[in-house]
């Protein structure tokens, strides 16, 4: 199962920008996005890409149900 993750992001150079959730950090390409984020936002990352600029709101509510939902995952 893939999962597209809301991500703030940190700094941008170019098409490229580096992002951060839950204490990852990551480089993510700008190509495919639907509104140019600026640094701050948040944006959906999917496979290296930044997809969708998504309001601060929802992201911290999305990534709060990530947390709740893998916190009861029995260790594998």
């Amino acid at each position: 199962m893939c999962l597209a993750v809301p991500m703030e992001v940190l700094n941008i150079d170019g098409n490229r920008a580096w992002v951060s959730a839950g204490g990852t950090k990551r480089e993510v390409r700008l190509d495919v996005i639907d509104q140019r984020p600026h640094i701050g936002d948040y944006v959906i990352v999917h496979a290296g890409f930044a997809i969708h600029r998504i309001d601060q709101e929802m992201a911290k509510e999305t990534l709060k149900m990530f947390e709740e939902m893998f916190s009861n995952e029995a260790p594998g």
